[in-house]
């Protein structure tokens, strides 16, 4: 009866029953709204046929319609949701004739038409009852500290939402067989698994900690600044650095008695902030997609896009001040650090336990020691020559091809040091004892990858995203857009675990809607605007999912580092909110003292005139015009 009574005043359970009654109910009598998104292609023919680039791939413009007859229009959409009823395709390519000042002209410019070329995607939401999914997972995490069944109370919620009740056949058994699901179950549960596992059972990473003691780390501090190092030799970002630095660094900071959650924090900001700033990886080309807008001549072509991706590094105020005040908390010196993260740094270093007690570290015991065969030595080659091996395959597979493969050097490397322990004397037995010991040990995390990876494809289908988009519009102050853009990504990226994927959504609407904004307040450089906009951007999407605790990088950066999964995103949310906040004082001051200058409303009325095709009277530039031109929020 006490059980019973615990339960019922549980308030995680209250939390899901709501959650599930609201998505039953929604979903079922709830017509969702549909809306269109309009992104600008730079289509060019190539060897006769009309192409766009996506992904650095170049991609046929087919079927092709005038935009004024496509199904998809803003009108007609809107037509079908007072209707209450669905659009019958969810993406169009359009071709619409545009009239530009022709360059060159001293007084009035002579008019000079151009087609452009879009594209139409339809979208679906409920409003906020979108959000559901995300807010019922990042809420259970908060109360319960068990990501497992909070990751699955958000899919519950957001199948019902969504009409799938058959949750095996309809949602678990579709994501399992995806091949990113695949992807995340090779990577992390065969390849890093059996490695990690390999190298315990070989005592390698031992040798490598007792390396590094004996010439380079004599205390917390010197072992903290390696995984900082480390953390940027390793700039690929994301998935890679996660993996490689907490991997390497464990070892040493166990044996220096740095927290856990101490170093998951170091470990987590030199991912995808470094990946940002030191962009020699497939950001670029993998953004420079979605920041395309008509009639501006700096974002004309891909080159041109690339070029201004990396003229908004320095402007990335947040990936800056993440990685700076990461390295002041590795040597000690961090001006601020959340009282949580201090009492855990002051329980390792005093009583030697790197876990809260309450603590369930996403690595299992398996990996925690070393089980080396009697007879065996350990040899730091079996270290390095694996860690080299794939280093070298990431990179050279970068040059190559432009993307690092992953799979391909993580299973170079295992194959590796398998081979390298049958020759030096182990059995074939231990090697395969210790190489299902390290799958066991990363199981947990690579199953909660999986629940977060199906959480975010429901957010993505439910629409939330897109809904808070919406709630931005084109009459915002100019000094304001910036740090609204942050907020707006870092609410998206943190609900759906992906900075990719709030990229896709956000930077279609962000970059017409700065060149629109720039136009109607008359700025007077509007490409340094779009540049601080982008880069609000690109940083909010990367602090939210830094932040996340649905993140795949976040869930990483527990794993590889023997944390807690919900004491990281605990320690690391304060931590990494104060430079977010710097960023946000920097954006705005640097659009507010630097994006005005003179003659703003005639270079305004100019801006607006080149990407509307309208007529713009001297005293009427409005959002009507911006609207118009599908800039706004459609």
């Amino acid at each position: 009866m006490q059980r019973l009574d615990a339960l019922l005043s549980s308030p995680a359970l209250w939390v899901f029953l709501i959650a599930i009654t609201a998505s039953l109910y929604i979903g079922r009598y709830v017509s969702p709204t549909w809306t269109v998104k309009e992104i600008t292609l730079d289509a060019k023919k190539v060897n006769g046929v009309l192409t766009y680039t996506y992904k650095g791939k170049p991609k046929p413009l087919t079927k092709l319609v005038a935009y004024a007859s496509s199904p998809l229009h803003p009108a007609r959409i809107t037509a079908l949701n007072a209707k209450g009823q669905a659009p019958t395709l969810k993406t169009q390519f359009y071709y619409k004739d545009i009239t530009l000042p022709q360059k060159g002209a001293k007084k009035q410019p002579t008019s000079v038409k151009k087609r452009v070329y879009g594209q139409f995607k339809v979208y679906r939401h409920w409003g906020f009852w979108s959000l559901i999914p995300a807010l019922v997972a990042l809420l259970l995490c908060w109360v319960t500290r068990e990501p497992l069944p909070s990751l699955f109370g958000g899919v519950l919620a957001g199948a019902f939402l969504l009409g799938s009740y058959d949750i095996t056949d309809q949602v678990l058994l579709p994501s399992l067989m995806s091949k990113q699901t695949a992807g995340v179950l090779l990577l992390y549960l065969w390849l890093l698994g059996g490695l990690l596992g390999v190298w315990s059972k070989t005592g390698a990473a031992r040798a490598f900690a007792e390396l590094m003691t004996k010439y380079f780390v004599k205390g917390p501090r010197s072992a903290k600044v390696v995984a900082w190092v480390l953390g940027v030799i390793f700039f690929q970002g994301g998935t890679v650095s996660t993996v490689l630095v907490g991997t390497t660094v464990k070892p040493l900071a166990d044996e220096h008695k740095i927290s856990h959650e101490e170093l998951s924090y170091i470990v987590d900001p030199t991912a995808s902030p470094i990946a940002s700033q030191l962009a020699f990886n497939a950001w670029p080309g993998y953004i420079q997609s979605f920041i395309f807008v008509a009639g501006v001549s700096f974002l004309a072509t891909e080159a041109d896009r690339i070029a201004f991706f990396f003229k908004s590094v320095p402007f990335c105020f947040y990936a800056i001040f993440a990685v700076l005040g990461t390295f002041l908390l590795a040597i000690e010196k961090s001006p601020y650090t959340n009282k949580e993260l201090q009492t855990a740094i002051d329980r390792a270093r005093n009583t030697g336990a790197l876990d809260a007690p309450d603590a369930t570290p996403l690595s299992a015991k398996e990996l925690e020691v070393s089980d080396i065969p009697e007879g065996y030595t350990p040899h730091i080659i079996d270290f390095f020559a694996p860690l080299f091996t794939l280093i070298g395959i990431a990179i050279g597979t970068f040059i190559a091809t432009g993307s690092p493969n992953v799979r391909w050097a993580f299973g170079a490397a295992l194959a590796l040091a398998m081979l390298l322990a049958l020759a030096r004397g182990m059995s074939l037995q231990h090697l395969m004892d210790g190489f299902g010991n390290g799958m066991k040990g990363v199981l947990l995390g690579a199953v909660i990858l999986v629940f977060a990876i199906t959480l975010g494809n429901i957010s993505k289908m439910t629409g939330g995203g897109v809904y808070l988009v919406e709630l931005l519009g084109t009459s915002i102050p100019y000094w304001m857009l910036p740090v609204l853009l942050q907020l707006l990504t870092m609410v998206i990226a943190f609900s759906t675990g992906t900075s990719w994927g709030t990229y896709a959504v956000a930077f279609p609407l962000a970059m017409p809607l700065a060149w629109a904004v720039a136009g109607a307040n008359g700025l007077a450089h509007p490409e340094f605007y779009m540049t601080i906009c982008f880069a609000a951007v690109m940083d909010g999407s990367v602090y939210g999912d830094q932040c996340s605790p649905i993140s795949d990088t976040t869930v990483l950066s527990a794993m590889c580092s023997g944390c807690d999964l919900m004491d990281h995103v605990r320690t690391q949310l304060p931590q990494a909110t104060v430079p977010a906040g710097l960023a946000a004082v920097c954006w705005t001051g640097c659009v507010y003292f630097f994006a005005r200058g003179r003659g703003r409303e005639q270079r305004g009325e100019r801006l607006l005139k080149s990407v509307c095709n309208n007529k713009v009277s001297e005293d009427n530039i409005s959002a009507r015009c911006i609207n118009s031109c599908g800039l706004g929020v459609v």
